[in-house]
């Protein structure tokens, strides 16, 4: 791809960012909002409520796929097909959890299965869908290891065409293996992110998009602060910066990010707590995720069950904290922005409920909307615009 190329798609991305809240308040008021779950006891797999734009309220959630352990999801950039990850160790004659492909029924958004194909490890916690539509990609936290699948035109999968096994180790008993956490795309589409961890890396690789693989980028990876324990990371969908949330140490820290190279370079960590409080025993981080402004940053802190609010200096990309709101729950891990950027709603998996905030335009400050909604074991919150 030329410079110029790069410049006219990162051009584009851009101003689809800015119109994006706006197209999508004048396309319905109506959100579909999917659960990834921890199947038991409750719960039978993905469940399925409909949010209303204007007013913030969630309907009662219903069953929209009986499958196990679907704890992380990620939609097809058409809305045509869903993927979700199984949290499970007996597919195959090697232990390796599952991918998962689901097509998409846009009136009832019901999900009917289309197939299952090994995860490339084991303990897949997390996945993405490139921006072309013909790659998922997966990362196996027991396994710590990365894939990347390829999407038939039905939106099945096929077989990995890239598996990568992660090595080593970082400083803390925790960590005496690889344990990859996240894998995230560039808003160019031509590298993905994997924060590991274990090792106390984010990790870089070049992808392919047309044939579904992944190779190291070089250099293949940026360190993280040693026993910090990087979860899960976020790109800024327009500047040059992107996030990675710190489980260990209860951190976010903020990188400059080269889009040509595919570089990472850390220029600020700062805590996800108030001011003055340090980690205690319990503690930990697992969401992070940039507003579709671009102006705030959100984190969210399990055991002290509270989202983080930042906003963020556009020029430099640095933080500021401005709020810690309580989840009204226990045990926040993934939570989901809507794509008009007013609504934040966390996933309680402790409690078995979700919460939805109203998020301040000009602050990014959150404020309880209503009561929390009865959902069993929620992980994961993906937003889909209804029909």
């Amino acid at each position: 791809m030329t410079i110029s190329a790069r410049r006219t798609l990162l051009l584009t991305a851009a101003l689809i960012a800015i119109a994006a809240p706006q197209a999508l308040r004048a396309a319905g008021r109506e959100m579909l909002v999917y659960f990834g779950t921890y199947t038991g006891k409750t719960s039978k797999g993905i469940y399925l409520s409909r949010l209303d734009i204007e007013s913030g309220k969630l309907s009662a959630p219903e069953l929209a796929a009986e499958t196990k352990n679907p704890s992380f999801l990620a939609l097809h950039p058409t809305g045509k097909f869903l993927y979700s990850v199984g949290e499970i160790s007996e597919i195959g004659p090697k232990k390796a959890g599952a991918v998962n492909a689901f097509a998409l029924d846009p009136k009832s958004g019901k999900l009917t299965a289309l197939n299952q194909q090994q995860s490339g490890g084991s303990g897949p916690c997390h996945l993405v869908v490139d921006k072309t539509g013909q790659a998922v990609l997966v990362a196996n936290y027991g396994g710590g290891s990365v894939a990347s699948l390829p999407i038939n035109k039905d939106g099945s999968l096929r077989v990995a065409a890239s598996v990568i096994q992660h090595a080593g180790r970082s400083v803390t008993p925790r960590q005496s293996q690889p344990n990859a956490h996240s894998i995230n795309v560039a808003p160019d589409n031509r590298f993905a992110v994997c924060a590991d961890l274990g090792l106390d890396q984010v990790l870089v690789y070049r992808l392919d998009a047309a044939k579904a693989t992944l190779t190291a980028n070089t250099p293949p990876f940026t360190a993280a602060t040693p026993a910090s324990g990087p979860r899960h990371f976020a790109f800024h969908p327009t500047a040059p910066f992107a996030f990675v949330i710190n489980e260990m140490t209860c951190t976010v820290t903020a990188f400059a990010y080269d889009a040509a190279a595919g570089t990472l370079k850390a220029i600020q960590t700062l805590s996800t707590l108030p001011a003055g409080m340090s980690v205690e025993k319990g503690f930990s981080t697992a969401e992070v995720q940039v507003h579709p402004s671009g102006r705030f940053v959100y984190g969210s802190n399990r055991g002290h069950d509270t989202i983080a609010v930042y906003s963020m200096d556009a020029k430099t990309g640095k933080l500021t904290l401005v709020q810690n709101q309580s989840t009204l729950g226990k045990t926040p891990r993934n939570f989901g922005i809507d794509p008009t950027g007013r609504w934040l709603i966390a996933a309680n998996q402790s409690s078995d409920t979700v919460a939805i905030f109203a998020i301040d335009a000009a602050t990014g400050k959150l404020t309880p909307k209503g009561d929390p909604i009865a959902v069993p074991a929620p992980v994961c919150v993906k937003f889909l615009q209804a029909n």
